[in-house]
């Protein structure tokens, strides 16, 4: 198989490129790395790697005539900051519709897409969120962006799945709260938990997915990735200390949720199960711990958030 991954020096990118490489396939990834790391990807045979963005139709057009890729994941995607709405929609929207258009003209024989389960707002209407909830992004410029990409993709009339995934976790990644509790911890820095709930999903996990929709599994259209379960974010919290072996002075502050911050977003994978024939494998100490252990190695230069937050110290 040749696959085409943009985005392919980030998080999840990287972790599929890393498995397909391993099973023999051909890997192109398209990357500007205004987020993905370089030592993310290990050069060997069967990877190539264009630096360079998806809002560049000339790159992309040219990436995809030449490699004459078999599928594409769009894994690239603007979140660096979120007050720079035009970056979000050059990369999101418009990088999207010309990746989109771009597989069409190659005859790509599918396209996967990652959606953010901010699609269905901060505070969705129902727990746990099914398919059929109406999208509600408008609370932020990624999710705008992001669900914007998810239409032109549907409206370009390529072979698609789209991905709407719960907190992704594991090595790798750089958003959400892990790192920025493994940075604070080993900071000697005074850290404060939510008092919400989340559906996190492994990184190995969600790519097992993926690899299956690659390989044929699953049909035209939308799919929830995620465990199926929420956990209280101080649970993470406490994984993360025990992963660290680090002894607290006192217990860590526990704050009120504010009145638009959802309790839980806790998404329904019941058709990814069926139609993928798949569930979570990782719990989530062992997903945990293996984050840990990469922060330890690579270190954490900055972490990244797609929501504003008021700064607390």
């Amino acid at each position: 198989m040749k696959v085409l991954i943009t985005g392919g020096a980030g998080f999840i990118g990287s972790h599929l490129a890393d498995r397909l490489l391993a099973r023999g396939d051909q890997v192109l990834v398209i990357d500007n790395y205004a987020t993905g790391r370089r030592d993310n990807l290990t050069p060997v045979a069967g990877l190539e790697v264009v630096e360079g963005s998806i809002a560049d139709p000339q790159l992309v057009e040219s990436a995809l005539a030449r490699f004459k890729p078999d599928r594409v994941v769009h894994a690239a995607a603007s979140y660096k900051n979120p007050d720079n709405w035009e970056e979000d929609a050059r990369t999101n929207v418009e990088g999207s519709a010309i990746v989109a258009r771009a597989a069409l003209r190659h005859g790509v024989g599918r396209l996967i897409y990652f959606q953010t389960a901010l699609c269905y707002g901060l505070v969705p209407l129902e727990q746990p969120i099914k398919l059929s909830h109406p999208l509600r992004p408008f609370e932020s410029s990624y999710a705008i962006s992001k669900t914007a990409g998810e239409s032109y993709i549907a409206l370009s009339g390529v072979e698609f799945l789209s991905f709407r995934l719960a907190n992704a976790y594991g090595p790798r990644n750089l958003s959400g709260p892990l790192p920025t509790f493994f940075h604070r911890l080993t900071e000697k820095k005074k850290c404060f938990v939510m008092d919400t709930r989340r559906d996190f999903i492994y990184v190995g996990d969600l790519i097992d997915v993926v690899v299956k929709a690659i390989d044929g599994r699953g049909s035209k259209g939308y799919y929830h990735i995620s465990s199926g379960n929420d956990y209280a974010i101080k649970e993470l919290f406490d994984e993360t200390v025990a992963a660290l072996g680090v002894r607290l002075d006192e217990e860590v502050e526990v704050r009120p949720r504010g009145a638009d911050d959802a309790f839980t977003i806790l998404l329904d994978p019941s058709k990814t199960s069926a139609d993928f024939q798949w569930q979570v494998a990782t719990p989530l100490r062992d997903g945990v711990r293996a984050a840990i252990d990469y922060y330890r190695k690579f270190g954490i230069s900055q972490t990244f958030t797609h929501l504003r937050l008021e700064e607390k110290t």
